[in-house]
């Protein structure tokens, strides 16, 4: 079977062996090594990645959000680039819908702590060629990354049968799409990072700074997220989070 978000020979499990940007045009995935641009909010993990991937590949640049990561991989275009699912401007799917709206030859990995079934799903729905957990080694990141430049979609292990049976249950269009949580399906995807940060313990002063929004608008987000979810007090949504493993 072959994922959703272009053509390749299938999916398959990755298996053996500063920040800047670079004008395109270096070796891509049939020439040489693949040119990998990556994204994550956290720049110790970032200068972990490339110190992990070496020479393996050409890291063409990094970024730390949504809207610094879409015009820089616009500017050039790179092989493959690993995404993280949570950023603070918004959920990775983001970054993903946008570039392959004009670049459709731009491939993503997803490269997540989370194995949360919605994350999984929306990065794959969104065009990702697949979704490794940061528990992958240094040799099954760099094959990873290899296939997905090559055309192939990647998936760790534990959660290839997950996705497989998630899109081979995907309904005809036009009909509703299944619910994997009914509770989590009527929260916006910005009432989710709300929700994911209040787990983490920020304040809702800390929270407006990190998505870039008032504590008002914090405050109205929190409000409707108690109300769809029938909870009263922080305490519960902290701990209904924290039940599905969305911090």
């Amino acid at each position: 079977m072959t994922a959703p978000g272009g053509p390749g020979p299938g999916v398959t499990a990755p298996g053996g062996p500063g920040p800047g940007v670079t004008a395109p045009g270096g070796a891509g995935p049939g020439g040489g090594k693949p040119r990998v641009f990556i994204v994550d909010d956290h720049a110790l993990f970032r200068a972990g990645v490339r110190a992990e991937l070496g020479d393996q590949v050409e890291v063409v640049g990094e970024a730390d959000d949504v809207r610094p990561a879409i015009a820089q991989i616009t500017a050039c275009l790179p092989d493959v680039v690993l995404l993280d699912v949570h950023l603070p401007g918004g959920g990775g799917h983001f970054v993903v819908t946008s570039v392959k709206a004009a670049h459709p030859q731009v491939r993503f990995l997803a490269l997540s702590a989370s194995d949360a079934p919605e994350d999984v799903i929306a990065a794959i729905r969104a065009g990702a060629r697949g979704y490794v957990t940061k528990t992958i080694s240094s040799a099954e990141l760099i094959d990873a990354v290899r296939r997905v430049a090559a055309g192939d979609a990647v998936f760790s292990p534990m959660l290839a049968g997950f996705v497989l049976d998630a899109f081979a249950t995907l309904p005809a269009a036009g009909q509703e799409r299944p619910s994997f949580d009914p509770e989590l399906d009527q929260l916006t995807l910005r009432e989710r990072e709300v929700l994911r940060l209040i787990a983490r313990g920020y304040t809702y002063k800390e929270i407006a700074r990190e998505l870039y929004i008032s504590v008002k608008t914090v405050e109205s987000h929190v409000s409707s997220v108690l109300r769809k979810l029938q909870l009263s007090t922080r305490h519960q949504l902290t701990r209904w989070a924290t039940e599905r493993r969305l911090t």
